[in-house]
């Protein structure tokens, strides 16, 4: 593909966007997962590069949580429609290794780093997730709690443990409506150490060892699909303490005020970011790179950190990561990185979520049917 570079001037950065020769698209579709975090995309760098190109439209649709099942069908019905998808680094993987997703070549469609470093090494080892992935950010799963709980005359839970022990910490739960972390969290509880729960959650044994701690607590929880339910339910005090995205919990305690505390014990960390769905005609994959290289370059992935709680993926960007855009509050403790944070966190095994996601889907949509 022939580009051609354009210097742009943002604030007292010129940066160099390249210019597609060939005709784009004026419209794209960006599927994300709503939310504080949507917005923090929204602000910044979708909103800027409208600002850059005010004849493009930009069409969210908040389906990353079915992204698979999505590109699976619009593949299967030879229509895509979106143009540019938000995933985990799992899901990355299964829509890679099922051809779904387009393989990119880092150094060609993205941004070096201000000192010229190619994209590959800004990006580091999180580029090697698979051949499709362009990383965005790195946050976490981890837990909130309402401060102002009556029954627990004055305790406050600060081990992921206490998300099991309904005789100290009595009320409603939330967790996420799929096996992912719950059945780390609870073979953890059980008694499985970090460094044995992959090899144990492959067996049928431990299998139904996770679900059985699970069951423990089934019938005092509520399953939530989108990252803003566990936020909502604990503003609303329907529930006392509930898993969801580190960020979408930042929003709610410091954006909102609510009375909610953040349970950082046990945090599973995971990767997010971009895949380019395979078969988008020529004008949308052109359109789609003129984006991409601007959304991901080191100024606009520390602009992000500035609207919500997540890691840039992106080496240099790091240093640039300050205050929050609106609060003017430090957002750096605010991170899953930070040491006050990470004590007892647990990296996400993303290559074995990939070969066995859907056959433990089954199994656990099976059980929450029991």
């Amino acid at each position: 593909m022939k580009l051609k570079s354009l210097m742009l001037t943002t604030g007292a950065a010129l940066i160099a966007v390249p210019a597609l020769a060939q005709e784009m698209a004026d419209e794209m579709t960006i599927v994300s997962w709503g939310g504080a975090y949507q917005n923090s995309q929204l602000k910044a760098y979708v909103e800027p590069y409208q600002e850059m190109h005010p004849e493009v439209e930009v069409i969210w649709d908040e389906s990353s949580g079915e992204a698979v099942a999505g590109m699976r069908a619009q593949s299967e019905a030879g229509n895509i429609t979106w143009d540019l998808v938000d995933v985990t680094a799992a899901d990355s993987m299964r829509l890679c290794d099922e051809g779904l997703a387009m393989e990119v070549d880092p150094d060609e469609i993205l941004a070096p780093a201000p000192d010229g470093t190619p994209a590959s090494e800004d990006f580091g080892e999180e580029m090697l997730v698979s051949e499709c992935f362009i990383p965005q950010i790195a946050y976490s799963y981890t837990f909130g709690y309402r401060t102002d709980v009556e029954e627990w005359e004055g305790r406050t839970p600060d081990e992921i443990c206490d998300v099991f022990n309904l005789e100290e910490f009595p009320g409603q739960r939330s967790l996420e409506k799929r096996p992912h972390n719950n059945m780390e969290w609870a073979l953890y509880c059980d008694g499985v150490a970090w460094e044995d729960i992959y090899d144990t959650l492959e067996t049928e044994e431990g299998q139904d060892r996770a679900l059985a701690k699970l069951d423990t607590i089934k019938d005092q929880t509520v399953w939530w699909t989108a990252g803003a339910d566990t936020p909502q339910l604990l503003a609303d005090g329907e529930v006392v303490m509930g898993s969801t995205y580190n960020g979408r919990l930042f929003s709610v305690i410091e954006e909102q005020d609510q009375p909610v505390a953040m349970l950082w014990d046990a945090q599973s960390y995971d990767l997010d970011g971009w895949v380019i769905p395979e078969g988008l005609d020529e004008p949308a994959l052109n359109r789609v790179k003129d984006f991409l290289y601007f959304a991901t370059d080191t100024q606009r992935l520390a602009d992000q950190a500035a609207w919500i709680s997540y890691g840039p993926a992106r080496k240099s960007s790091a240093p640039l990561v300050g205050q929050h855009a609106e609060l003017g509050i430090d957002m750096a403790p605010h991170m899953p990185t930070n040491p006050d944070n990470a004590s007892n966190a647990f990296v996400q095994n993303y290559e074995w979520w990939a070969d066995y996601r859907d056959d433990l889907d089954s199994k656990f949509q099976a059980w929450l049917a029991q």
